[in-house]
């Protein structure tokens, strides 16, 4: 089918190349001609005149522009000619789908993936792969234009999953952008502190560079998510106020008691978390490996795994300096099989030490 995007940045050139691999016809248009040329270079897209022009004759249009652009721009696609299907894909829901004025053709739509990237030369159609992809129909929506949506999204590899609007902005403020909030405080209030001379950042640890690893994000998306989700992240983060309350007290009483149920709690939540991902998460197992900085070190490693026939489930690399190397972090299912990588690596000369993922 014909399908048009609006808005040729990242996400809109990998939702074009997601089409063109299923065989659709993509007209792209953009109001920046520079996104929009380098959306045409990347073979996503080719370039309409205007936004009416991209859409026309379109059986589906998806709005990819920056989220404080996304409500005119939804408008104007449900205005231009013809009566194509319209959809976006921006990260909060309630204002964009008030925007489309009960509009039967309009089914809201929010992929949960991205890149640390932007701009259309880095876009790609696998980004969708295994994604969920929420879309919020209401009572009015045409229920073929929804079916037409879900099909799409299917067929980019994304599991759609139908959600109202308010209880997604609610959803993401949770899930999403009160962790993006909780990690910019974390980083500034370390890169703000001295102690006795010392400058933190300098001795930051794993801990703090897993909670800070999101800070610093764009602040061209970040900001209009932030301020167009307000009311639901100011919710969230007095309910964040709360607890940290809770744990205030707990110090200040020496309530061991409620520390550690505490942890177990977080305990049970993180396995829980994880158990989307791997099938027994209980059973995963950390090496931690010391690698030197130099070529083909990593390659060694996963080659001589792979010939033991040892799967590896998930892997990170934390580098320190090009002096010090860094830590190779490598998830095995099963202590007898994370024992025998253990002994296998160690017989190349590397120290590793053995944790489980989840204390029991």
């Amino acid at each position: 089918m014909r399908v048009a995007v609006i808005g040729t940045g990242l996400m809109g050139a990998s939702v074009a190349l997601a089409a063109r691999a299923r065989g659709d016809e993509v007209a792209g248009w953009d109001p920046d001609p520079d996104a929009l040329a380098a959306a045409v270079a990347r073979g996503a897209v080719h370039a309409a005149d205007s936004l009416d022009g991209a859409v026309a004759d379109a059986r589906l249009a998806v709005v990819a522009t920056p989220i404080q652009q996304l409500p005119s721009a939804v408008a104007a696609a449900l205005a231009a000619p013809g009566d194509a299907t319209v959809t976006d894909v921006g990260s909060t829901k309630a204002s964009v789908v008030g925007a489309a004025a009960g509009s039967p053709r309009f089914v809201g739509g929010h992929p949960i993936c991205g890149s640390e990237t932007r701009g259309a030369e880095n876009a790609s159609a696998g980004i969708f792969e295994g994604a969920t992809w929420f879309l919020t129909p209401v009572a009015h929506t045409d229920p073929d234009a929804h079916r037409l949506v879900h099909g799409f999204v299917a067929d980019a590899g994304a599991t759609p999953v139908a959600i109202d609007p308010d209880a997604h902005d609610r959803l993401v403020a949770l899930t999403s952008h009160v962790p993006h909030v909780l990690a910019n405080v974390v980083a500034n209030q370390t890169g703000a502190s001295r102690v006795e001379g010392h400058e933190p950042l300098t001795h930051a640890g794993g801990s703090l560079r897993d909670m800070t690893r999101i800070a610093g994000a764009n602040p061209r998306i970040w900001v209009d998510i932030f301020l167009d989700n307000a009311d639901r992240i100011r919710g969230e983060l007095a309910e964040h106020r709360r607890r940290i309350e809770q744990v205030e007290a707990a110090l200040a009483q020496g309530d061991a008691g409620f520390l550690a149920r505490w942890i177990g709690e977080a305990s049970s939540n993180r396995r829980r978390m994880l158990e989307r991902e791997y099938p027994d998460p209980g059973s995963l197992h950390r090496l931690r490996v010391h690698v030197p900085d130099r070529p083909g070190v990593l390659a060694g490693i996963t080659q001589a795994l792979g010939a033991e026939r040892i799967n590896i489930e998930d892997f990170e690399l934390k580098h320190a300096s090009p002096e010090r190397g860094g830590v190779l972090q490598v998830l095995v299912a099963g202590q007898r099989e994370a024992e025998r990588a253990a002994a296998l690596l160690e017989e190349q000369g590397y120290g590793v030490v053995i944790s489980p993922v989840l204390e029991r």
